[in-house]
């Protein structure tokens, strides 16, 4: 009975495999259209519906089979230093003690498979620059037919018809630096294919080198990192030839196109404002900038890793680039003179916690001030703390934390003492009456003053005796 409207109704099964889910064509549906379009009412419902339910899974047996045979592959002849392929791979990182989202930058040149990878903090435009302009750099040169790209938010504002695209102005001025042309890959799964070699280079470079997470205490240190792997990766065979990458890579290394003479600015320049709290907002993000800026506009370089910020051309502060909104980054230096004026503030301010967390208020420093603070009160040892914590702007930390063991040693809190202990630790001149480590001895701070009147002869005061002071000094002293 159904003999003359088979086709039909497979045509109809047809259209419900590209259909929406929920319309889809119905029993009723179908005897409607047969009666309407084709005068057919010979047959029943349970007729349709048997052949319907027993045809339906065969039509998209069909459909996938056909689609099967039409999307195999096509092996491709590429030629030296003409082609590269870039992508964006979400990859994980413990960074500085937290687990952190990164992306995976990975620049592949087609014909030997030559790659360069970075990992920066988000997939913005300035990490997308950057990560350009740091393989160029390593490949010596620029491709000189294209580089092929999906259609990364970075580069395009817009898909139009075909594989023409409205480009951001910041990358167009990128690539024109750079004189190369980009080849936009169609929208979707189907473009992907179009890029296969960057595509299977991002996960096999993940799977076998970022596992597990890598603990690092910075990008840049990651990145030092890579850029070892990827000049040892040279050694590596891709499956199926019979040469290196390196090997292949050679063979294009002369034929790139040469790099520009100057390089190009990938960070992206802003003028924030100073607020009241010793902080500007950068992409809903906060960072502080020293405590002198308050109330005026700084100019701001934002870089894929970094922020910089600049009084002139002098940077004035570096932060690593956060990517959560509404979260912080404070140097505990940028607040120094407010907390000298208003030393009550330091225990609960958001910037010696999180130097105390970033390692730069060490066990040292707190030791230090418990010790200040016992002998002097709260509010005058706070005072003294932070001013050693100024000296960090003209000693190195290292020899700071030497000059506060060794005061805290011979039980005085004295800054003026932690200056001299800083001094002879980067000088590495032991006094004439300190132990092996070039500590004084506990009890010999300094000399003692001769006592006025009788019975003080022999007992000069070191106020008027030339080098009396050197068991603090060291023999170095000219004071």
């Amino acid at each position: 009975m159904l003999e003359p409207v088979k086709d039909v109704i497979d045509a109809m099964l047809r259209e419900d495999l590209r259909a929406p889910r929920k319309q889809k064509h119905t029993i009723d549906r179908i005897l409607e259209r047969l009666a309407g379009e084709r005068d057919f009412e010979q047959t029943s419902y349970s007729t349709v519906r048997d052949y319907v339910r027993k045809r339906r899974p065969e039509v998209e047996l069909e459909e996938r089979q056909r689609r099967r045979r039409l999307e195999g592959t096509v092996p491709q002849e590429k030629r030296p230093g003409e082609e590269a392929e870039v992508d964006f791979a979400d990859v994980f990182v413990d960074l500085a003690g937290q687990h952190r989202k990164c992306v995976l930058f990975t620049l592949r040149m087609s014909y030997s498979g030559k790659a360069v990878h970075r990992v920066y903090a988000t997939g913005s435009q300035e990490a997308f620059l950057e990560g350009h302009e740091e393989a160029f750099a390593v490949l010596g040169g620029v491709p000189t037919v294209h580089i092929r790209y999906d259609n990364l938010r970075p580069a395009v504002r817009q898909v139009m018809f075909g594989r023409s695209r409205i480009e951001s102005s910041r990358w167009a001025a990128f690539r024109s630096w750079y004189s190369f042309s980009p080849f936009y890959c169609v929208p979707g799964e189907e473009g992907a294919h179009e890029k296969g070699g960057v595509e299977q280079e991002g996960g096999r470079f993940r799977r076998r080198l970022l596992v597990p997470a890598p603990v690092v205490s910075s990008l840049a240190e990651l990145n030092e990192r890579l850029a070892a792997v990827d000049l040892a990766e040279d050694a590596r065979h891709v499956h199926g030839r019979p040469t290196s990458v390196g090997f292949d890579f050679e063979q294009e290394r002369p034929v790139l196109r040469p790099l520009p003479a100057d390089g190009y600015d990938t960070g992206m320049d802003l003028t924030p404002v100073v607020q009241r709290n010793g902080r500007i907002t950068v992409r809903q993000c906060y960072y502080s900038v020293p405590a002198r800026f308050i109330g005026m506009k700084v100019r701001v370089k934002l870089k894929a890793n970094e922020v910089w910020v600049f009084d002139g051309r002098e940077v004035v502060a570096r932060h690593p680039r956060l990517t959560r909104r509404y979260t912080y980054h404070d140097i505990l230096d940028h607040y120094l003179e407010i907390l000298l004026v208003k030393p009550g503030a330091f225990a609960g301010a958001a910037a010696p916690a999180q130097a105390r967390a970033e390692g730069g208020f060490t066990k040292a420093h707190e030791a230090f001030w418990a010790a200040a603070k016992k002998k002097a009160g709260d509010r005058e040892g706070t005072r003294m703390l932070i001013e050693v914590l100024l000296l960090h702007r003209q000693l190195p930390a290292d020899a700071l934390v030497a000059g506060m063991a060794a005061v805290l040693k011979i039980g005085s809190v004295s800054t003026d003492l932690v200056a001299i202990e800083a001094h002879r630790f980067i000088e590495n001149t032991p006094g004439e009456d300190t132990d092996a480590e070039g500590v004084v001895p506990v009890g010999r701070a300094e000399p003692e003053p001769a006592p006025d009147g009788p019975g003080g002869e022999g007992r000069r005061s070191s106020r008027c005796t030339p080098g009396a002071c050197r068991p603090i000094c060291g023999p170095g002293c000219r004071t």
